[in-house]
């Protein structure tokens, strides 16, 4: 005890805060709990009960690590009871040999959600070659869930090697919707969406809507970086423009209120430029909707090294949300 009490002398100076500091978001209420143990409530998710109300957001494709980084990621959603996207699996649509740096189904087991990833552009030219059921068969290979659509239309402009559309994504959506019973989310990757196509995406019979807002890795910034062959300064303007994931949740509040019985979709999840578990608690919790928070690079971040790494930042991230959820309480 005195040792603890030197500490508390030598660091009270040290640990002041101000008042600029405060954060603003949440009524504490230090009276209503005890020590949290199991604070955290189940979720159920895309037909599945989740531990935690968190996503591991879609991020790795084809690349070298790709395997060591998704055989971690899944290893920790089995252990702490999470739901993954994996990264884009357009290399699958050429082949099984990337198929071991995909197949997470045994690693993550048959109880938590798993969904494949394809691009807009990839639906649109199968769509278009009238091959909707290669869909199907890639989420069969991957004994997934469902499928992830990412509309990038901003990455696919500025990255070197992008892709064009020939149509609105929605159109391709909403085809793919008629042709197949698969569960189908829709993301963004780092730009966000406005009102108009989150009103779209509601009224559709989709398994959820992921946000991918502004705020975090923002891929249009990330192909602007890697194209030598155009202006940045003059287009740099562009990587600016989206909406955070605070703005799009008021958004789709407000679109349940105003549509009622004509949302069809009812499950978010809210990412990008998600920082800590308080902020996913935060825009949880102001949901209208059933809505869990994903994170991509913080996880990619630790997913890298050794599984003790990805073990230990996840561990903390329960941590918090068990007093988050024991001691806090969401100011409207």
């Amino acid at each position: 005890m005195e040792d603890r009490k030197k500490d508390h002398i030598d660091l009270a100076f040290a640990s002041r805060t101000m008042l600029r500091d405060l954060d603003g978001r949440f009524f504490y209420e230090p009276l209503l709990s005890a020590h949290p143990l199991n604070s955290i409530p189940e979720t159920s998710f895309l037909g599945k009960t989740l531990k935690l109300p968190m996503w591991v957001s879609s991020m790795t494709g084809g690349t070298k690590m790709a395997g060591t980084i998704n055989r971690n990621l899944a290893r920790a959603c089995r252990e702490f009871g999470m739901g993954m996207g994996l990264g884009s699996c357009r290399l699958l649509l050429e082949g099984d040999r990337y198929l071991p740096d995909f197949d997470m189904r045994g690693m993550i087991g048959n109880d938590l959600p798993l969904f494949a990833n394809l691009g807009i552009n990839q639906l649109e030219t199968l769509l278009f070659n009238q091959e909707a059921d290669r869909v199907e068969e890639l989420v069969s290979r991957l004994k997934a869930d469902g499928l992830i659509i990412h509309v990038n239309p901003m990455q696919e402009w500025f990255q070197p090697e992008g892709d064009r559309l020939q149509r609105p994504p929605v159109e391709s959506i909403a085809e793919l919707l008629e042709k197949t019973n698969i569960p189908v989310m829709v993301k963004e990757v780092g730009q966000g969406m406005g009102y108009d196509s989150l009103r779209i995406l509601l009224k559709m019979p989709l398994a959820g809507i992921e946000f991918g807002a502004f705020g975090g890795t923002n891929f249009a910034r990330v192909e602007m970086m890697r194209n030598s062959s155009q202006p940045k300064e003059l287009f740099e303007p562009l990587s600016y423009i989206g909406h955070d994931a605070l703005q799009m949740l008021n958004m789709v509040n407000q679109i349940v209120d105003e549509e009622g019985n004509e949302v069809k979709c009812r499950q978010l999840i809210i990412s990008g430029g998600i920082r800590s578990f308080l902020d996913g608690y935060y825009l949880v919790q102001r949901s209208a909707l059933p809505a869990i928070y994903g994170q991509a690079s913080s996880f990619l971040e630790h997913a890298r090294e050794d599984y003790a790494h990805l073990q230990s930042y996840v561990q903390h991230q329960v941590s918090g949300l068990q007093m988050a959820y024991a001691y806090l309480r969401v100011r409207e």
